[in-house]
């Protein structure tokens, strides 16, 4: 069994993201992408995410009747940052034998050497670099493994959906409706452009 394995903010979950998510199940014969929404990054520890609650549910809604993807919110029930080693040690527990591929934006790809027991969580997963626009493909630092996803390169961003957000501006076509119409009924992200 390949299971992929995308963590992130998701604040919000944006069609990038699932493009992102079925490009991978494509692109790598995936059985299916469990979503990891984080509680806090630790490459972010001054930037507060939005609640949780609001997060898990937008994830949720965006996921609904998408079987091959699921939601994993041990990362937002354990809460304080979280540091990715800890995450695939439960997941390694939970999919016994599985082949275990984290999806990583191009950006973050020379920051892995910094990760919590970054060695020991290079022999346990391979990594899956999504492009993005302004990153050149980079060689892997040493002993990790990873595959560039060809995918679709999408510049939409969640910050640009906040700032969208916060000023009235149109989410179609940008975030699924579901979440298009959370965001709008709720109110969410008003004046919260610069986060």
């Amino acid at each position: 069994m390949k299971i992929g394995l995308f963590g992130g903010s998701f604040d919000p979950v944006h069609c990038g993201h699932l493009l992102v998510a079925q490009a991978a199940l494509e692109e790598l014969g995936l059985d299916g992408i469990v979503f990891i929404p984080a509680a806090q990054s630790p490459f972010k520890a001054g930037c507060m995410p939005t609640a949780p609650t609001v997060r898990l549910r937008l994830l949720r809604l965006a996921l609904a009747g998408r079987p091959e993807f699921q939601v994993e919110p041990l990362e937002l029930e354990r809460g304080g940052i979280s540091y990715t080693i800890d995450t695939v040690d439960h997941l390694t527990r939970l999919y016994p034998g599985a082949e275990l591929l984290w999806l990583i934006g191009a950006d973050h790809v020379a920051t892995l050497p910094l990760w919590r027991e970054a060695a020991r969580l290079a022999a346990l997963v391979e990594f899956v670099v999504i492009p993005r626009p302004g990153f050149d493909k980079v060689e892997p630092p040493n002993g990790f493994r990873f595959h560039w996803l060809h995918g679709w390169p999408l510049g939409v961003s969640s910050s640009l959906i906040r700032e969208r957000a916060a000023l009235g501006q149109s989410l179609n076509q940008m975030v699924p409706e579901a979440v298009a119409a959370a965001i709008l009924s709720e109110k969410l992200y008003q004046g919260s452009a610069t986060r």
